[in-house]
């Protein structure tokens, strides 16, 4: 299987499921990333976005979505869902352990082998003082995906970019330390990373040596781009919230060298998906913005990515 170009779900918030893949086939992409958020009220941007509901969602509803991806010629990437399971609040991180195993099993029924998620973190700890709630949350759920043939990938942002974040964020596995630490303590080849190199931008670190370091961990791809504004760093330091000094983009208006990531990718064998992550703020100003956002990305990253 050769790599596929895709895009996440979350920037078409507006749109049915059938309008998801509509857009997908009409701006010439391979496959998407499919949202899972329980139905309601967001709690952030890019949250609340629900596509596939995995609540009540049965052999019926599989083979609806199903037949909607054959009908426009447009594979599921992945399930993805991406809340704070670690977090404080014992019933509020159970709500979102409990949606991650259902979609899990919503995978399951549709054939697919990827879900991609958070691990999560209580913020106002240390890494050493979240680790046992680290293994206490996701040996099951790991043992679980397992169990059901599907392997979840972990993206490596922070969640640290506003001030409720402050100081360690919400999310825990974001440098390869963390990530070493988390496969072999979790012991199971079912967890490895949804990469998005923009994350590692802001965090001033090499985003290209994990794709060589961690290939056997590459499960999916996420294609967002940032801008790092180093006057504003020279202003507000590193220790600013990082909204204070960086800028999230579409893929070829940011920092990273697009040529060099993907040379790595192939070097290394990759030939998952590469999903579009939408998170530019020039491009959200009405639903025509947003879809264009996504055929202009397309655009850019079909040098890497040539269709088939």
């Amino acid at each position: 299987m050769n790599m596929q170009l895709g895009f996440v779900s979350a920037i078409l918030s507006d749109c049915s499921l059938e309008e998801v893949f509509k857009v997908a086939q009409s701006a010439g992409y391979d496959c998407v990333e499919l949202m899972c958020w329980p139905a309601g009220k967001a709690e952030r941007r890019y949250a609340g976005v629900t596509h596939v509901d995995v609540g009540d969602f049965g052999p019926d509803a599989a083979n609806d979505v199903r037949s909607l991806a054959a009908r426009y010629g447009v594979d599921i990437s992945a399930l993805g869902y991406y809340p704070n399971p670690l977090s404080p609040d014992r019933a509020e991180a159970a709500a979102y352990v409990e949606q991650i195993r259902r979609m899990i099993a919503a995978a399951t029924l549709l054939g697919l082998k990827t879900v991609n998620t958070f691990v999560g973190r209580d913020w106002t700890r240390s890494v050493d003082a979240n680790w046992p709630r680290v293994l206490e949350v996701w040996k099951p759920l790991v043992a679980y995906a397992e169990s059901e043939g599907v392997r979840i990938g972990i993206e490596n942002c922070p969640m640290y970019f506003t001030d409720d974040e402050w100081p360690g964020g919400k999310n825990i596995a974001h440098t390869p330390v963390i990530w070493r630490r988390l496969f072999n303590d979790l012991g199971s080849a079912h967890i490895g990373l949804n990469y998005d190199p923009s994350h590692m931008i802001w965090q001033r670190m090499d985003y290209v040596k994990p794709i060589r370091d961690f290939a056997d961990r590459l499960f999916h791809i996420h294609a967002k781009d940032v801008r790092l504004d180093q006057d504003r760093l020279d202003e507000v330091g590193i220790l600013a919230t990082p909204n204070a000094f960086h800028t999230p983009k579409l893929p070829g208006l940011g920092d990273v060298d697009w040529g060099r990531f993907f040379s790595a990718l192939t070097d290394v064998g990759y030939r998952g998906a590469v999903c579009v992550e939408v998170e530019d703020r020039a491009y959200e100003g009405s639903p025509r913005a947003r879809k264009a956002s996504l055929r202009q990305s397309a655009t850019y990253l079909r040098q890497f990515i040539p269709s088939l």
